[in-house]
């Protein structure tokens, strides 16, 4: 018999919206964001309760996003605002400090993403409002590099999110050798111009001319690429305010220019909701896909062996918006 997965309250003390909450590597920190512009830290006990150890505050807006970094860079939390900004914070041995004020965009950071540990360094990607993503990474000394994907979206990019990688490697070379495959950074991004774009990293620069995707009617909200590690097809998601959800996939063999042909990813609808679908966020194993709408519950889908994609539950009263 199936074990019943129990579902616990947390007092986030935030006195305004929630707009994101993440859990770190280990599932022993909850980092949560609001509109009242703060970003709260809470310790995580095996009995699932929640205790506030940090308010982190620095924003000037409400804070949209944060993530953790892969333990390998220390406690790294990124958090991004409508106030342009994005805030790297890093714990040390006294405590909580800001370590990073990235404030190089002209409008609201909507998303931040951590590329995968793989890569060899923080990497952390970051969509903005100004229709542009930068690209920040942490160099040997500790400081931050900035790289600009200028004009990414019209009018604005909504998310970002990276490939898995599946082998270390650094990003000295943008190539990174494994036992099967020959795998370059990829970052796909959605916007309010309603496409889908598909990010390499050629040697130092990253792709003037991506692969395009289009399959929503109105603008993208949120993509997520699956982290199907060793699959033989890479899967992302998509949903958009037009009420649906896309699963693309790519088969993983062929050449790297296959790989930038936009016909070589097959679309599938998973489902056409009867309103606007804001987040999409895939299980660690990729086979299974939690879907956050205007419907006011979040839903759990996994996909069976015949490729075809079932509902297997759903938690009511459980959605955002930014």
């Amino acid at each position: 018999m199936a074990a019943t997965p129990t579902v616990s309250a947390v007092d986030t003390q935030h006195s305004d919206m929630i707009h994101d909450a993440q859990m770190d590597y280990y599932g022993k920190r909850l980092a949560t964001c609001a509109s009242d512009r703060t970003v709260r830290i809470f310790d995580v006990a095996e009995d699932g309760q929640h205790k506030l150890v940090k308010e982190l505050q620095g924003h000037e807006g409400p804070v949209w996003m944060v993530g953790w970094s892969h333990p390998n860079f220390g406690n790294l939390l990124a958090s991004c605002s409508h106030d342009r900004k994005v805030l790297i914070w890093k714990e040390t041995a006294v405590g909580w400090e800001q370590t990073k004020e990235h404030v190089e965009h002209e409008g609201s950071v909507n998303a931040v993403a951590w590329a995968p540990h793989a890569i060899g360094r923080a990497v952390l990607a970051c969509a903005s409002a100004d229709g542009d993503i930068s690209i920040l990474t942490q160099t040997k000394d500790n400081r931050w590099s900035v790289d600009r994907i200028r004009g990414a979206h019209r009018n604005g990019v909504t998310s970002v999110s990276w490939a898995p990688l599946v082998a270390i490697g650094s990003l000295g070379s943008s190539e990174i050798e494994t036992a099967d495959t020959t795998t370059t950074p990829r970052l796909v991004s959605c916007g309010c111009d309603r496409h889908i774009k598909i990010w390499t990293l050629v040697g130092d620069t990253w792709s003037a001319n991506p692969v395009v995707l289009d399959g929503h009617d109105e603008w993208v909200r949120d993509v997520a690429w699956a982290p199907g590690i060793g699959l033989s097809c890479s899967t992302i998601a998509s949903c958009s305010q037009d009420g649906t959800v896309l699963i693309w996939t790519q088969q993983t063999e062929g050449s790297s220019a296959a790989r930038e042909d936009a016909s070589a990813w097959v679309c599938t609808t998973l489902r056409k909701f009867t309103e606007p679908v804001w987040r999409v966020s895939w299980s660690l194993t990729g086979n299974m896909l939690a879907v956050s709408s205007a419907e006011s519950k979040v839903t759990l889908w996994k996909e069976g062996i015949d490729g075809t994609w079932t509902q297997i539950g759903d938690l009511e009263g459980s959605s955002g918006t930014n």
